[in-house]
C-alpha cells in the first residue's frame, strides 16, 4: 500500500530529487573512472624507445615523472569536485525543504477547528434560531386570527418547543461567557451544545412549515381570505398609529425626556412599515388578479411581516404610556414603604451581617434617594419609572427582606425594561447581534424567577447593546427606498431576508430550511 505521505508529495518535488541523485551518481562514476585509469595503464608492455646516452637521457627522466604525477592528480581533483557538488546539492535541498513557505508534504486531514471557530459558529446559530422563532411567532398571529386556536395548536406547540430549545442554548452560552465550565474540552462541548440546541429549534419549526402552508394555501384558494385578514389588521393599525402619535405628544408634555426616550421614533418607524405594507398588499392583489399565486404569496408574507412589526411599535408606545401612569401613581406609596424599610433597618432588622459603618452608609444613601425623588416630583416633569427604580434599589441594599410597595415598584420597572428591550430587538433584528439577544433571554428568566432587580439590569444592558448594534449596522441599502418605499426598514426589521439588493424573500414561519420559501421577484 502506498504511504499517504508519498501520495501527498508533489510530482515536481519528486522529479527534482531524482535529477539531483542522478547528477550525484554520474559525478561519482566519472571521478572513479579518472582515478582507476592510471592503474589500468600502468602494467601495459608498450615498446619504449631507448633514449640516447648523455645529457639528453638525463633530461628526459624528470619529464616522465611529472607526466605520471599529473595523470594521478587530475582524476583525484575531478572526483573530489563531483562529490562536493553532490553534497552541496543535497544540503541545499534540505535547507529549502526546511525554510520554504509551501510544504512539500500535504496533509490529508483538514486543520482542526479552533475555539474561535466554534464560538463564531455558536453566535451565528443563536442569531439564526432567534430570528426563526421571532418570524414564526409573527406569522402565527395572522394564522390564529384567521383559523382559530384549535387549527393552529400543532404550530403553537412546535413554536413553544423551539422557544424552549433556544432558551436552553442562550443559558449555555451565558454560562460559557461567564467562564463556566473552565476545562477546555468541556467548553468546546458547551459550544457544541449551543449549536445543537439551535439546530433542534430550527428543525422543530421546519417540520411544521409544510403543514402550515397546507392550512393557509396562500398560492391557491386560501389567498383571498389571507388578504382580507391582513388588510383588516392593516386598517385597524393605521388608526392606532394616529392615536399613538397623539399619545406620544402628551407623554412629552407630562414627563421628562428620559421617560419617553425608549419609544422615541417608534411612530415614524411604524408609519414606514405601514407604507411598505401598503405597497406589498397592492402587489399581492395585482398578482392574485393575474393568477400568479406564488408571487402573491410572497408579497402577502412581506406585508404581514411589516404589519406585525408596526403593531409592535405602536403597542410599545401604548404600553409605555400605561406604565408611566401606573408608576406615577405608585411613587407616593413606594416612598412611604421605603420610609418604613429605613425605620426597620435602623431598629436592627437587617438580615445581612453589616458593620455599623456600612449600615449608616446605606441608610444615608437611601435617605438621599428619597429626598431627591420628592424634590423631582414637586419641581416639574420627571421620570416616574426611573424614580421607582432608584427607590427599589436603595431599599434593596438595606436587605430587610420585607415586601410591599418597593417590591411592587421593582417588578413594574423590570417588566417595563424587559418589554422595551424585547420590542426593540424584534423590530431591529436584522442588525442585532447575539449578545443582546442572550442577555434579553436571561432577563426574561430572571423576571420569571421573581428577581426583578437582576431582570431590570440585564434588560437595560440588552437594550443598550442592541442600540449599539443598530448604530454600527447603519443602512445596508442607501437610497434603496427611492425605488421601494420602506425597504430599508423591512430589511432592518428582518421582514425581508436581505439576500439580494431587493431585500430577498419574505421571512416566514419555519426554521433555516423553510423560512425563506416565499420568494418573489419584485415588479420592475
Amino acid at each position: 500500500m502506498t504511504s499517504s505521505l508519498i501520495r501527498g508529495r508533489p510530482r515536481r518535488a519528486t522529479a527534482h530529487i531524482s535529477v539531483r541523485v542522478a547528477h550525484a551518481v554520474l559525478g561519482a562514476v566519472v571521478g572513479t573512472g579518472w582515478l582507476v585509469l592510471p592503474v589500468m595503464t600502468a602494467g601495459a608492455q608498450d615498446p619504449v624507445p631507448v633514449a640516447p646516452a648523455g645529457t639528453v637521457a638525463s633530461a628526459a627522466a624528470p619529464q616522465q615523472d611529472e607526466t605520471s604525477a599529473a595523470d594521478l592528480v587530475l582524476p583525484l581533483v575531478a572526483g573530489v569536485a563531483a562529490l562536493g557538488l553532490a553534497g552541496y546539492g543535497c544540503l541545499r535541498r534540505t535547507r529549502r525543504a526546511r525554510t520554504r513557505t509551501t510544504p512539500g508534504i500535504v496533509s490529508v486531514a483538514p486543520p482542526a477547528p479552533t475555539p474561535a471557530d466554534f464560538e463564531r459558529q455558536a453566535r451565528a446559530a443563536l442569531v439564526l434560531a432567534d430570528d426563526c422563532v421571532r418570524t414564526s411567532r409573527e406569522e402565527l398571529t395572522f394564522v390564529q386570527r384567521q383559523f382559530g386556536e384549535a387549527e393552529t395548536e400543532p404550530f403553537v406547540h412546535a413554536l413553544r418547543a423551539a422557544e424552549t430549545e433556544l432558551t436552553a442554548a442562550c443559558a449555555i452560552w451565558r454560562r460559557y461567557e461567564q467562564g463556566v465550565p473552565k476545562d477546555a474540552a468541556a467548553r468546546r462541548q458547551a459550544l457544541v451544545g449551543v449549536v445543537g440546541r439551535c439546530a433542534e429549534a430550527g428543525r422543530r419549526l421546519d417540520a411544521e412549515a409544510p403543514a402550515l402552508d397546507g392550512l393557509r394555501e396562500l398560492a391557491g384558494p386560501g389567498l383571498a381570505g389571507a388578504l382580507e385578514s391582513a388588510e383588516g389588521r392593516f386598517r385597524e393599525l393605521t388608526g392606532r398609529t394616529v392615536t399613538a402619535q397623539d399619545t406620544l405628544a402628551e407623554l412629552h408634555e407630562r414627563y421628562a425626556a428620559s421617560a419617553v426616550g425608549p419609544v422615541t421614533g417608534y411612530v415614524e418607524q411604524a408609519k414606514d412599515r405601514l407604507v411598505f405594507a401598503t405597497v406589498r398588499l397592492n402587489e399581492a392583489r395585482q398578482a392574485a388578479d393575474t393568477g400568479d399565486g406564488g408571487r402573491a404569496a410572497g408579497q402577502l408574507r412581506a406585508a404581514e411581516g411589516a404589519v406585525a412589526q408596526a403593531e409592535v411599535l405602536v403597542t410599545g408606545v401604548e404600553r409605555l404610556a400605561a406604565r408611566l401612569r401606573a408608576a406615577a401613581e405608585l411613587v407616593p406609596a413606594a416612598l412611604t414603604g421605603a420610609e418604613a424599610e429605613l425605620a426597620a433597618a435602623r431598629e436592627g432588622g437587617v438580615r445581612e451581617p453589616l458593620t455599623t459603618g456600612e449600615l449608616h452608609a446605606r441608610l444615608a444613601h437611601a435617605d438621599g434617594v428619597l429626598a431627591a425623588v420628592r424634590e423631582e416630583r414637586t419641581a416639574g416633569p420627571y421620570d416616574p419609572l426611573d424614580a421607582l427604580r432608584r427607590i427599589a434599589r436603595a431599599v434593596e441594599r438595606l436587605a430587610t427582606g420585607h415586601l410591599g410597595a418597593p417590591a411592587a415598584a421593582a417588578l413594574l420597572v423590570a417588566r417595563g425594561s424587559v418589554a422595551g428591550a424585547e420590542e426593540f430587538v424584534a423590530v431591529h433584528r436584522g442588525a442585532v447581534g447575539p449578545q443582546a439577544r442572550v442577555l434579553l433571554a436571561e432577563a426574561a428568566r430572571e423576571l420569571g424567577a421573581d428577581r426583578a432587580g437582576q431582570a431590570d439590569t440585564l434588560a437595560r444592558e440588552s437594550r443598550n447593546l442592541a442600540e449599539r448594534d443598530v448604530r454600527a449596522h447603519g443602512n445596508p441599502y442607501p437610497g434603496a427606498d427611492g425605488g421601494s418605499p420602506g425597504l430599508s426598514g423591512a430589511v432592518l426589521g428582518g421582514v425581508l431576508l436581505a439576500e439580494d439588493q431587493d431585500g430577498g424573500p419574505a421571512a416566514s414561519y419555519g426554521g433555516p430550511q423553510t423560512r425563506g420559501r416565499h420568494g418573489f421577484l419584485p415588479r420592475a
